[in-house]
């Protein structure tokens, strides 16, 4: 499992630097002399391996580098031990309008030479990933044909040691799939915790069917996050007490801030799918009572979008 030797996120910088080690006996100071050189007023440090996608410190540089940054490192293995992963963390940079550069490869994505030889390393990934599964598929073929069961001979026998290097891959595995995902639901999380209950933000980040979240669910990978030190432990604090209006207020900003492009009428159809009460305890919501909610919310700085701003065709 990684660990983060440093808590430091990247602060507004053209380039930011990333410097990775194996173990703790390594020293990243070689890594941070170079980095530096080549102009990272920012370099994060991490000691992980290689192979270990779930690495704290560059999922929260990911999550928290801004567009028309680039993320620099000396050369690719730093960053990644397979294409594939390479790959995946560059098309995350890119989704955000950020680049890459590793100073010993001929990869820039910021340059049109950089990108072709990136466009040349996806075309060997497709290939390599194409040769692996037929060379599998032969395999298997081969070793039924010979009467031999495939899996872990030590699972089969029950081996403790094999045991636990599964769970260890599994968690790894698990770690890695909420980071791959986070992008989605966290920012919704930091808005309403812990100023809102769990409940509340369930059923946010719910709407229309768009995820299938729990309670339980939820707090225990924020748990894990904060474990790993890739979000703030006050995410987890007891929720406090609100009032019946003061509770509506907030959770209708959410509703606005999680799908801007709503409408007051669609933000009203929820409520009402929510089962939530207007203020005055009825049970239909009218696009203006969500109107209300929304302007006093903009007066406490609660709502990241006015009403205004929200489509007009739900005025009439």
């Amino acid at each position: 499992m990684a660990s983060a030797k440093t808590a430091k996120l990247p602060s507004p910088s053209r380039l930011i630097g990333y410097a990775r080690v194996s173990t703790e006996d390594q020293g990243t100071n070689p890594q941070l002399d170079e980095l530096r050189a080549a102009g990272c007023a920012t370099v994060l440090e991490e000691h992980a391996s290689g192979a270990d996608r779930a690495r704290p410190v560059l999922a929260r540089l990911l999550h928290e580098i801004r567009p028309g940054e680039t993320l620099v490192v000396v050369r690719l293995d730093r960053l990644a031990r397979s294409v594939s992963h390479l790959l995946s963390v560059i098309d995350q940079l890119e989704a955000g309008g950020a680049h890459f550069r590793s100073l010993r490869d001929p990869i820039d994505t910021s340059t049109p030479q950089g990108m072709f030889s990136l466009q040349v390393l996806g075309a060997v990934a497709q290939l390599e990933r194409a040769l692996i599964a037929e060379r599998t598929k032969a395999g298997l073929s081969a070793a039924r044909s010979r009467g031999r069961v495939g899996g872990n001979p030590g699972l089969r026998a029950g081996d403790p040691d094999a045991i636990r290097k599964l769970r260890v891959s599994r968690d790894a595995g698990h770690l890695a799939s909420i980071l791959a995902g986070f992008d989605a639901w966290l920012p919704t999380v930091r808005r309403m915790r812990p100023d809102q209950p769990w409940g509340d933000v369930v059923r946010v980040l719910n709407r229309d069917g768009a995820a299938t979240w729990t309670v339980e669910r939820l707090r225990r990978t924020v748990q894990r996050l904060v474990a790993e030190g890739i979000v703030e432990p006050k995410l987890l604090d007891r929720a406090r007490r609100l009032g019946g209006d003061d509770r509506l207020v907030r959770l209708v900003a959410n509703i606005a801030a999680a799908a801007p492009d709503r409408t007051l009428q669609q933000i009203a159809s929820q409520l009402e799918t929510m089962r939530e009460r207007t203020p005055r305890g009825g049970t239909r919501w009218h696009p203006s009572s969500v109107k209300h909610l929304l302007t006093r919310a903009g007066r406490l700085g609660l709502a990241s979008t006015a009403p205004g701003q929200i489509r007009p065709e739900v005025w009439r």
